[in-house]
C-alpha cells in the first residue's frame, strides 16, 4: 500500500560548507509525491542557492522556500550584486524559474498525510523588538549587545534598500504577509513557514541571548492563533527542536554549521515530518 504524501522541511543548508553540501546532495524524498519546506539560509551566493534549490525541486513534488538572512547578504565575492528589495525580488525569480514557491506566491494547499493545509511561506525580517532585559528601545538593545561582544553579520551585509532601515523593511513585509494571510480560506488550517522564529519563546535558550534582537519581531506573536496553524517552522538559531506555544507546535529544522551539527552524531540533513502525529523528530 502507497503511503500518502508528506509535508517535509529543513533549514539553515549552507551549502558553502563542502560537508552541508554533501548532506544537501543525499536529501531525497520517501516517495515522489513528497513536498519540501526550505525555511531559509541556503547560502550567500547566488550560484550555490541555485544549485541547491535546482537539485532539490528535481526531487521533490514541490518545494517552498522562505528566504534568511544569509540569502539576503550582498558580499563583495557574489556575481550578483543587488542589494536590499531588489536582491529578494531577484532571489523570487530565480525560485520561480525552477519552480519553486516563494512568498510572493499564492499560497499552495498540502493534500497530503495531515492536510488540507495552506502552506505559507513568509519573510517577514526582524525589527529589534526582541530585546535584552532592561533595555527599552534599538539604541540601548544595541549598545547592550555591543558590550556583551554580540553582533549579527547582517549589520555589515543585509541592507535595506531602498527603505531607510531594516526594521522598516519589516514593517512593511509584516503587513504584506499578513494581508495575504488573511486572505487565506477560512475553512484552512495553514502551515507558516517563516526563517525567523514568529515568537519570542525559542530565543530563550540562547547562549547569547543578546543576538535574540536579530531574530524576529513582537509584530507576529499572535500569528499562530489568528491564522490557524497547525504548526510553526523556522530555522535560523541553530538550534534544532520542538516547542508548544499555546498548544501550536513550533518546529525549528535548522541543520546549522557542521561544527555543530557533527557533535549530534548527524550523519544527514534531517528532513521534519511536519504534520506527523505526536512530536517524534
Amino acid at each position: 500500500m502507497t503511503s500518502p504524501p508528506r509535508l517535509l522541511a529543513t533549514s539553515d543548508l549552507h551549502v558553502t560548507y563542502q560537508q552541508n553540501r554533501d548532506f544537501t546532495e543525499a536529501i531525497r524524498p520517501h516517495s515522489a509525491d513528497d513536498w519540501l519546506i526550505v525555511a531559509g539560509d541556503v547560502a550567500e551566493k547566488f550560484a550555490d542557492i541555485e544549485w541547491a534549490l535546482t537539485l532539490l525541486s528535481k526531487r521533490f513534488h514541490t518545494v517552498v522556500w522562505s528566504p534568511g538572512n544569509h540569502e539576503l547578504w550582498t558580499t563583495k565575492d557574489d556575481a550578483v550584486q543587488a542589494r536590499g528589495e531588489v536582491r529578494y525580488k531577484q532571489l523570487v525569480e530565480l525560485c520561480r524559474s525552477i519552480g519553486v514557491r516563494t512568498p510572493e506566491d499564492e499560497f499552495p494547499v498540502f493534500e497530503g498525510a495531515g492536510g488540507p493545509v495552506a502552506v505559507a511561506p513568509l519573510f517577514t525580517l526582524y525589527d529589534y523588538t526582541f530585546r535584552p532585559a532592561g533595555t527599552s528601545d534599538k539604541r540601548s538593545a544595541l549598545a547592550a549587545a555591543e558590550r556583551a561582544g554580540v553582533i549579527c553579520t547582517d549589520e555589515y551585509f543585509l541592507h535595506p534598500d531602498p527603505h531607510p532601515s531594516r526594521e522598516a523593511w519589516c514593517l512593511a513585509r509584516v503587513a504584506e504577509s499578513e494581508r495575504r494571510l488573511a486572505a487565506v480560506d477560512p475553512s484552512l488550517r495553514t502551515v507558516l513557514i517563516n526563517h525567523w522564529p514568529l515568537v519570542r519563546e525559542p530565543t530563550r535558550v540562547l547562549r547569547y541571548p543578546e543576538f535574540a534582537l536579530w531574530c524576529g519581531t513582537e509584530r507576529t506573536a499572535d500569528w499562530h492563533l489568528r491564522f490557524r496553524a497547525a504548526a510553526a517552522v523556522y530555522g535560523h538559531l541553530h538550534i534544532p527542536r520542538t516547542i508548544r506555544v499555546d498548544g501550536v507546535r513550533f518546529d525549528e529544522v535548522s541543520l546549522g554549521y557542521p561544527r555543530e551539527w557533527q557533535p549530534r552524531g548527524w550523519t544527514g540533513a534531517p528532513l521534519l515530518d511536519v504534520l506527523r502525529e505526536g512530536d517524534q523528530r
